[in-house]
């Protein structure tokens, strides 16, 4: 039982003090006449893919690209193609896109077409524009980026860690995660279609102290004192779902959304939150269930261990971003 202590508090150690870095390149080209194409590239600096990566098209197409510009950490640069032949079946994407470096989301719109989408990713840094694409690619990209930012945002996926860890079972979980759901969905939508908004260096400061509050409610949590959080478990996670769905928001705004297909992107984005969200749920409670089973003595102490793990990570994150 000790090494499995030992291997929960050594897992939750190795998280990235990096938390939900979520910047991925951004590239769009949209059709403006049968030879011109207008090109937006928008690459994070963090990482290299501004240093290294650069928008590639067919040879018979000439490109001209402005100087780039320094917006929210990332280098943002449009441009212009003028291509001799059509681009259907021509192979488009990002020369120097290296192993190491972040992937990158392309976006390709030809006049009076459906958009085509897809990820660009090291050793698969093109793709090929499609004569008639599938309609269901903006779709399909964004949930997949939903489902990877909830599990690679790892401060929201220790916030849902926590709430699993301090309600344990049953309908407070499911109560809580409904809540948690709705108030980010909101927040999201909302922010996402410039209805409201929270400055994001804030946001994110305080996502990492909602973390450290459910680890504290977990040490403290004992049987026949229920604290706040576990008699209104639903409230908690409500109010706390709105801060992070701030947080979601902004990462969206940094993968950039195509113009003409945001509810689109946006509900998909959101439902791929939601399954990364079930997903994180459902293996933390069979952990918690397997351990129940196995050594019920020894349950409460690994909670409490991963609590304090979680709590540092927290903490640190709390002070980096109050810092910085």
């Amino acid at each position: 039982m000790r090494q499995l202590l030992r291997l929960l508090l050594l897992l939750l150690l190795a998280v990235p003090a990096f938390a939900d870095e979520l910047r991925p390149g951004y590239l769009e080209l949209t059709q403006l006449s049968e030879r011109q194409w207008k090109i937006v590239w928008k690459a994070p600096v963090l990482g290299g893919l501004a240093a290294s990566a650069a928008p590639l098209l067919p040879p018979f197409c000439r490109i001209t690209m402005d100087r780039p510009n320094l917006s929210a950490g990332a280098l943002v640069a449009a441009g212009h193609a003028d291509c001799t032949h059509s681009l259907d079946g021509a192979s488009v994407g990002l020369s120097g896109l290296e192993p190491g470096l972040t992937d990158t989301l392309l976006r390709i719109a030809p006049l009076g077409r459906p958009v085509q989408t897809a990820r660009l990713l090291p050793g698969q840094a093109t793709t090929i524009v499609a004569a008639m694409p599938d309609g269901w690619q903006v779709a399909r990209t964004y949930f997949t980026i939903g489902v990877e930012h909830i599990i690679g945002g790892f401060d929201h996926l220790l916030f849902v860690v926590a709430l699993v860890l301090l309600l344990q079972r049953g309908w407070p979980v499911v109560a809580a995660a409904t809540a948690f759901t709705i108030a980010h969905s909101l927040t999201l939508a909302g922010t996402t279609l410039g209805l409201f908004g929270l400055p994001q260096a804030p946001v994110e400061a305080v996502i990492a102290l909602s973390i450290i509050f459910l680890a504290v409610e977990i040490v403290k949590a004992k049987a026949g004192q229920p604290r706040l959080s576990e008699r209104l478990p639903w409230l908690v996670a409500f109010l706390f779902g709105l801060l992070h769905g701030f947080g979601f928001a902004g990462a969206l705004r940094e993968i950039g959304l195509p113009q003409t297909d945001v509810p689109v992107a946006l509900l998909a984005f959101n439902l791929g939150v939601e399954a990364g969200q079930l997903a994180i749920i459902a293996v933390a409670a069979a952990v918690i269930a397997l351990l129940r089973r196995l050594s019920p003595a020894a349950l409460r102490p690994a909670i409490a261990a991963s609590a304090y793990a979680i709590g540092s990570i927290a903490s640190f994150w709390f002070i980096e971003r109050v810092w910085a």
